[in-house]
């Protein structure tokens, strides 16, 4: 079991999402950044749908009451195990009652504790994935106890794979044209291709907003599919990014449509931050 001491800001346990159930009104959900989730139970050679808990802006404060092995990947939130620093991108072996605790989040947003076997929380809809009102709890909480296998002294592999830092770095966001791309004047693609967009205050796993506002001259649509990464225009020109626990239909305008990579950039990214569309053909 791992005990919960401190939860953090927003902290959840996610896996690669819920599929199938769309028809239904069910958001996918999953790890907001998949690369840097994927890449901390790739080193534990954990199977790719394996429930880890996703940590926002601040860390948690755990209790291992078994022993295991584990990895952290993402934005570095300086973790110190019983006090001492320790490392992001590596396996580190726990013994019965270690305290792992991470702080605020710096180079990013997001950071993924990846155990090996994966968290054993309960399976709704084929997913782990916490999203209220699909599971009993939209987070993780003080005092809760997540259970996992034990395992003991994981040996480490010679191997190495070297993390990729630009998904932290980057301000770059890889697009596609969207259903209504084709809709926009030369003008509003102008600004949506040369401008550069501000995150603000509203983002959190169903959308992030942008500004500047731009021009906008298209009208509603009819309420049409959307996904995650997909990019509406609203009535007075604000640009919303759908992100992972988002909606699955929509009446604003599809202008544009994020690369997975993309998603997991923007991912690590909070109130403030700078971005750039860049048109793929």
């Amino acid at each position: 079991m791992l005990k919960v001491l401190e939860a953090g800001f927003y902290s959840t346990i996610q896996d690669t999402g819920r599929f199938g159930y769309r028809e239904f009104g069910v958001p996918v959900s999953g790890a907001m950044d998949g690369y840097s989730s994927g890449f901390a139970n790739a080193l534990l050679g954990n199977e790719e749908h394996a429930a880890l808990i996703e940590m926002t802006l601040v860390g948690g404060k755990f209790q291992f009451l078994e022993p295991t092995s584990i990895v952290f990947s993402g934005a570095n939130m300086h973790a110190r195990l019983n006090d001492k620093d320790v490392a992001q991108h590596k396996v580190i072996n726990i013994l019965n009652d270690d305290v792992l605790h991470f702080s605020n989040a710096r180079h990013g947003f997001r950071t993924y504790l990846a155990i090996k076997g994966g968290f054993r929380t309960n399976v709704v809809l084929e997913s782990q994935s916490q999203y209220k009102p699909i599971t009993a709890n939209g987070i993780i909480k003080k005092g809760e106890l997540i259970p996992y296998q034990p395992f003991s002294n994981l040996q480490n592999s010679n191997s190495k794979v070297k993390y990729d830092y630009s998904i932290l770095k980057s301000n770059i966001l890889d697009v596609y044209k969207g259903s209504e791309f084709n809709k926009l004047s030369v003008k509003e693609r102008r600004q949506l291709e040369m401008g550069e967009f501000k995150v603000t205050k509203l983002n959190n796993r169903m959308a992030y907003q942008l500004e500047p506002a731009i021009e906008n001259n298209l009208q509603p649509i009819l309420s049409s599919p959307v996904l995650p990464g997909t990019v509406q225009l609203t009535p007075n020109g604000n640009l919303i990014v759908l992100m992972r626990d988002c909606q699955t239909t929509g009446g604003y305008p599809r202008i544009l449509q994020l690369t997975e990579r993309s998603m997991n950039t923007i991912a690590q990214k909070t109130s403030g931050n700078t971005l750039k569309f860049r048109l793929k053909e």
